[in-house]
């Protein structure tokens, strides 16, 4: 009786070749999902900004000045201020921390939106519109 052998298991070249498959996908869908994960911090800010808008003009409306009306707190991704901040005009401005921190987003009392930082491949700054996707697209 003669036995045959069974042979079990993956041979290297079949290993190697599911390993160059595996890393060419990666090498694809991490960037792709990075940046969607970047887009999708964005909104939180220009959201935020405009919100403040909303109640400085409401404070401007009632007491006839902006000034004492910028209180934003913190979120994860971004830091607010307001640099100008006096009777007659504001810029409430949105500073990224983190993963977000190449991106500068500012909104003043006449509604101009500005993107005054971004980080490379998003566009020149600044630029006069809230950058939301690579390539200075608004």
């Amino acid at each position: 009786m003669s036995k045959k052998k069974i042979n079990a298991g993956f041979t290297l070249i079949e290993l190697m070749v599911t390993v160059a498959i595996v890393s060419i996908l990666a090498a694809v869908a991490l960037p792709a999902y990075t940046n969607y994960v970047t887009r999708g911090k964005i909104p939180q800010a220009t959201s935020n900004l405009a919100s403040m808008r909303v109640k400085l003009e409401q404070r401007f409306q009632d007491v006839r000045t902006y000034e004492g009306g910028c209180a934003i707190p913190p979120d994860d991704n971004f830091t607010y201020s307001c640099p100008t901040l006096n009777a007659t005009e504001f810029v409430v401005k949105a500073e990224g921390i983190g993963s977000m921190s190449d991106f500068t987003y500012t909104l003043n009392q006449n509604n101009e939106k500005k993107t005054t930082e971004v980080p490379t491949g998003w566009g020149t700054a600044p630029i006069n519109c809230w950058v939301t996707k690579k390539g200075g697209v608004c």
